[in-house]
């Protein structure tokens, strides 16, 4: 079997819009319209993995006496392309938009994700400020 691997991007050059607990919407695909928690991020190969959609089942052998064999359901990764960002303030899908605004304590001025349709910042769910 004779399958060619893409190539990783290295980690300094992989940019998504998408991040580790963002609300998406499938857009295409066996799961069209259901949305969903991104539990992993893959910046490198472009994907990510959503909690609860996107499963497989796949056949697992069993490692001696460590892990037992059967089969188990497993979420795979989607092309970010295949999915849209919910907005925090909107709840609507929407496209990202970047821009530099004064945020925090200390009011500086950094790079911030901005929904295309309602133009107010996009919250991370990862970072607590």
């Amino acid at each position: 079997m004779a399958t060619k691997l893409k190539e990783k991007k290295p980690l300094h050059l992989a940019k998504m819009n998408i991040k580790k607990g963002d609300t998406v919407l499938i857009i295409t695909g066996k799961d069209r319209g259901k949305e969903g928690t991104v539990s992993r991020a893959l910046p490198q190969v472009n994907k990510v993995i959503i909690e609860g959609l996107n499963v497989v089942k796949k056949h697992i052998r069993p490692q001696g006496q460590t892990r037992q064999g059967g089969v188990i359901e497993k979420a795979m990764p989607i092309h970010v392309s295949n999915v849209m960002l919910k907005c925090t303030e909107c709840h609507e899908p929407t496209r990202v938009g970047h821009d530099r605004r004064p945020i925090g304590a200390d009011q500086k001025v950094r790079t911030v994700r901005v929904c295309k349709k309602c133009e107010k910042i996009i919250e991370d769910r990862t970072r607590s400020s």
